[in-house]
């Protein structure tokens, strides 16, 4: 009698401790989910903040030397259609002040940069998306786990009555698999 209710309190020992484990490790898993999903939301925001601005200072830049160089490009233009000497002192004076700007922009800056500021974009582009997609796919590796967990026995039946239910993995849209569109001349 004293063995048989031994050997009773150590099985409802083990079933309690199993449950115990189980229960914290969905607790674990469950908070790595909301966890991952919060970074993926931060590389969404990171996204946000950093394109548009991004965006706009290459548009500013792109600006400001298609300005100079189209300046340059019509006082050259009104220099060869020119037919007086007046004129063509004019501009000559338009020439030499686009040079001038043209000349204080290469002292500051010695190669021109909007190539380099496209490119720098182009990899900040190709960064923003790729962090995104690393921490998708770890969101939904620790969805797999989880998902793993709640549905083998005997944890399922402990996830169940803890109410614990399949997570949804991170699915794209309909019509993500077209790339978005820069358009660095928009907006002229």
């Amino acid at each position: 009698m004293n063995k048989a209710f031994i050997i009773l309190g150590g099985i409802i020992l083990l079933v309690g401790i199993y449950v115990w484990t189980t229960y914290n490790k969905l607790i674990s898993a469950n908070e790595a989910i909301d966890s991952q999903w919060a970074q993926v939301e931060t590389q969404y925001q990171r996204r946000f903040d950093l394109i548009p601005n991004l965006v706009g200072s290459v548009k500013g830049v792109m600006a400001q030397e298609q300005k100079i160089f189209g300046d340059l490009a019509d006082a050259r233009s009104r220099y060869a259609n020119a037919s007086e000497t007046s004129q063509k002192a004019e501009a000559a004076t338009q020439v030499e002040g686009a040079l001038s700007r043209l000349l204080v922009i290469m002292e500051n800056y010695p190669e021109l940069k909007s190539s380099e500021n496209v490119q720098t974009l182009m990899a900040q582009l190709e960064g923003t998306e790729n962090r995104i997609s690393v921490e998708r796919k770890r969101y939904n590796d620790v969805v797999q786990s989880f998902n793993v967990t709640i549905k083998r026995f005997p944890a399922n039946m402990i996830a169940h009555q803890l109410g614990y239910s399949e997570r949804n993995y991170f699915e794209a849209e309909t019509g993500t698999e077209k790339a978005p569109t820069v358009d660095l001349l928009q907006d002229k």
